[in-house]
């Protein structure tokens, strides 16, 4: 794995990664049954609060609030990582259609801008101004995508090295950062002392770099700090999760070696990648938080996303076993469409019904479950305009 992967034969169209569609569609459809109520936990929890399903389900379906990982912390960096492997496969397919490098650059770069200005747009669509702000998952991956781009196609060692670079070089520049106060002060965030203070909530020099940024962009009050720690320069280490995408991509695309053998080294690589980021974070090297994108987050998230790839390409790919993916594939193949779609329509879809069902018609299983309810309605009918869209060959492309 020291070259480019091989491009396949001229004329031959490589079969579609259905396991990526799969992965793609698994993490949308979390997605679409969160909205239009994101604290339906709580309804359920004060009805069973002995209910170790319901504490074990709504512990994974929130962020943690500073240190750990749990399913709902793997969303944005699957996102990320899936940009990488897809990557490696659509510009393979325009050089294979004969476009020019210049070209795929310059369509690199209308994407990365386009992307960024749908997430701003996505985060203003329920304000009255414009929302400068640059940490959502959209805007994330057009920061960088314009640099993942720079390292595809290139030898594996060149991005592996360029992995390990930012890497480090974002652990150092936290490292190096004088230990400050923190703004803002939120409660319910734990402080850390000693060595890990460099990355304490609001006192590091990404939270310094926002206080410069985003106060240039017109706003309704001067920005002072993000209530939650994230951080437009969390896009830095993100980047590393897209390059571990793209390396995923380029090793399931190169034809060597068989499927089996990159099954297995996809499964290794994820469980090195989950070890090394629990060891930076217990070695007292770099703490394991997804709201600053500490490189052990970055490691250990990154792994994950590896083993779950690997599974799914084991399943979906090697067994065909596939008629369960059926659901995920159609959300996954439309995966722009369905994003904003989550963004912008739940709230009105559960007005209307409302306004014609009554207030209460979701509420057939008891008042603790209405809201959940609410939400795979919502789900659901996302979900069925995104089939409409795949039987109508529609499909939203950047």
């Amino acid at each position: 794995m020291n070259a480019p992967a091989t491009p396949a034969p001229v004329g031959v169209k490589p079969e579609r990664l259905l396991s990526l569609d799969t992965f793609r569609g698994m993490v949308l459809i979390l997605l679409c049954v969160e909205g239009p109520n994101w604290v339906w936990q709580a309804d359920i929890l004060a009805a069973n609060p002995d209910s170790g399903f319901w504490q074990f389900i709504a512990h994974h379906s929130h962020h943690v609030t500073w240190v750990g990982c749990v399913v709902w912390d793997m969303i944005q960096p699957s996102f990320m990582f899936m940009v990488g492997v897809a990557m490696a496969y659509s510009y393979s397919k325009r050089q294979r259609l004969g476009d020019a490098y210049g070209k795929m650059l310059r369509h690199a770069v209308v994407r990365a801008v386009i992307l960024i200005l749908l997430g701003v747009f996505l985060r203003s669509a329920a304000s009255d101004s414009t929302q400068w702000t640059f940490e959502d998952v959209v805007t994330q991956i057009g920061l960088g995508y314009v640099f993942l781009f720079l390292l595809w196609n290139k030898p594996f060692k060149v991005q592996a090295i360029a992995a390990g670079l930012i890497l480090l070089g974002y652990w150092a520049m936290f490292a190096l950062w004088p230990v400050s106060a923190t703004a803002g002060n939120p409660e319910g965030y734990p402080m850390f002392d000693g060595f890990f203070a460099h990355w304490n909530l609001n006192a590091n020099p990404a939270h310094h770099f926002d206080v410069w940024f985003l106060n240039l962009f017109p706003r309704d009050a001067a920005f002072a700090f993000h209530p939650e720690g994230y951080n437009t320069l969390n896009f830095i280490p993100s980047l590393a999760i897209m390059v571990f995408g793209l390396m995923a991509g380029e090793w399931l695309r190169n034809p060597e070696p068989g499927r089996g053998e990159k099954f297995g080294r996809l499964a290794i690589a994820g469980v090195i990648g989950i070890l090394a980021g629990v060891s930076l974070h217990c070695l007292h090297v770099c703490p394991l938080v997804k709201k600053t994108w500490t490189p052990a987050f970055t490691v250990f998230s990154g792994g994950w996303c590896l083993l779950i790839l690997a599974a799914l390409y084991g399943l979906v790919d090697i067994l065909r076993w596939r008629r369960w993916t059926f659901p995920f594939v159609v959300a996954g193949m439309n995966s722009i469409a369905l994003y904003s779609m989550i963004w912008l329509l739940p709230e009105w879809i559960n007005k209307t019904f409302q306004t014609h069902l009554g207030e209460h018609y979701a509420g057939f299983l008891g008042a603790p479950c209405e809201s959940l309810m609410q939400n795979l309605i919502c789900g659901l009918m996302l979900w069925l305009i995104a089939f409409w869209m795949w039987r109508k060959k529609i499909f939203l492309r950047i």
